[in-house]
């Protein structure tokens, strides 16, 4: 009979064959990745997409967050006009706080404000003509809209106060004189339209350009049936920074004449009001008291 070579355990080998060249699975068996198979149950290694298949998911993604911080948190607005030079110049780019009215945060006196136009203010004003690409950016808050009648002006009363200006004087408010340095120089406080005095409804606002003799503001609409005053939900929101152009970035801060003491009559009534309100229990009690006592004796 013809010699039967040995049978042996151990795996054949070439001398050319590279022991590192593959692994061995857990059974020995030698399969072990050549197929792309892992050891989690036979599942092939997931390959990284390419980046190009990716950008388009990246940019909607982009779109959506720019579109939420458009509508709940901040927006950019351009300036349009000179009524609130030197404050804003022509041209300036301001980001308008959108998130805390949500919140139920109203305008306060010295605040720049952004708000539609509450009754025809910007009548036979022109409507620049925009691009599809203007209108696009402008929908996800990148621009502002061409087509929006929005106004920007500072707050100068609010509900319940009283303002007034004679000619020749400055802006009172509850009785008292504004210091205005912001007024743009060479112009009087309302020489060209005196008003007042007026008393500040509930949920409206008055506003003032700080280019006074260049500005129609609340002053030239008291016969209108807003009466000059912008309602509170007519506001989109508070401008808190010019953004551009870059030389002129600054925060628009709320001067400290409108945190001067005695301007905010209802405030100054507030504590008296709760302390008298406090003081009656304890009175009435006390009264109680020496009645019972007089009674029983």
């Amino acid at each position: 009979m013809p010699a039967q070579a040995p049978v042996s355990d151990a795996p054949a080998t070439t001398p050319d064959a590279d022991p590192l060249a593959e692994t061995q699975d857990g059974d020995g068996d030698g399969d072990g990745d050549r197929d792309g198979e892992g050891d989690g149950g036979g599942r092939k290694a997931r390959k990284q997409r390419p980046f190009w298949k990716e950008l388009p998911l990246l940019i909607g993604i982009a779109l959506v967050l720019a579109l939420l911080i458009k509508t709940f948190l901040v927006q950019a607005f351009s300036i349009p006009s000179d009524s609130m030079q030197d404050t804003l110049q022509r041209g300036d780019r301001v980001l308008v706080d959108k998130l805390t009215p949500w919140f139920g945060s109203e305008p306060e006196r010295g605040e720049v404000v952004v708000f539609h136009d509450p009754d025809n203010w910007l009548a036979g004003e022109p409507t620049p003509e925009s691009n599809v690409v203007q209108d696009f950016l402008s929908f996800i808050g990148l621009m502002p809209s061409a087509q929006e009648k929005d106004l920007i002006k500072r707050t100068i009363a609010v509900g319940g106060d009283t303002v007034e200006c004679a000619k020749g004087g400055p802006v009172k408010v509850n009785g008292k004189a504004l210091d205005e340095p912001y007024i743009f120089p060479g112009n009087s406080a309302c020489d060209d339209k005196p008003f007042g005095p007026f008393k500040v409804p509930d949920g409206k606002i008055w506003v003032m350009g700080d280019h006074r003799q260049d500005s129609w503001d609340s002053r030239y609409h008291t016969e209108e049936a807003t009466k000059g005053f912008v309602p509170v939900e007519d506001v989109v929101g508070r401008a808190v920074v010019v953004a551009w152009p870059i030389n002129r970035w600054s925060m628009l801060s709320v001067p400290d004449t409108f945190d001067q003491s005695g301007i905010d009559a209802a405030a100054g009534l507030a504590p008296g009001a709760f302390g008298v309100a406090g003081a009656l229990p304890l009175v009435l009690w006390r009264r109680r008291r020496l009645t019972s006592g007089r009674t029983a004796g």
